[in-house]
């Protein structure tokens, strides 16, 4: 035993965050729930958003980005325990939705992320 304290795992990003704020629309669950937000950083892979409703942990939506016109089917990962109306949601298909014009190198080929696994 050396002594030395374990080293803390460092997390990894499936993709880079890109600072973004494009207005949304949100469509999901059982309640017919409709709402719009707004993300805050976005990626390959998901968003987080500031939402005009709760959203719950795990809940199948619809995303809609007014900018692009795009839509995609995702899922929320993650509820702000502080900011119920902050969560971050991961798509059902790794894609650039949100109308980024200079996508980081990481988000050009999806299934190159895989290889590097």
């Amino acid at each position: 035993m050396n002594g030395a304290p374990p080293t803390p795992p460092r997390e990894s990003r499936r993709s880079t965050r890109v600072p973004l704020r494009v207005v949304i629309s949100v469509e999901g669950g059982q309640q017919d729930l409709t709402c719009e937000g707004e993300t805050i950083v976005v990626n390959l892979h998901g968003a987080l958003l500031n939402t005009a409703v709760p959203l719950a942990q795990g809940l199948k939506i619809s995303v809609q980005v007014f900018l692009t016109g795009k839509r995609s089917g995702a899922r929320v990962a993650y509820v702000d325990p502080g900011n119920s109306l902050r969560c971050g949601i991961e798509l059902d298909h790794p894609q650039n939705i949100w109308g980024v014009p200079l996508p980081p190198a990481d988000w050009t080929d999806p299934s190159a992320e895989k290889d590097r696994r």
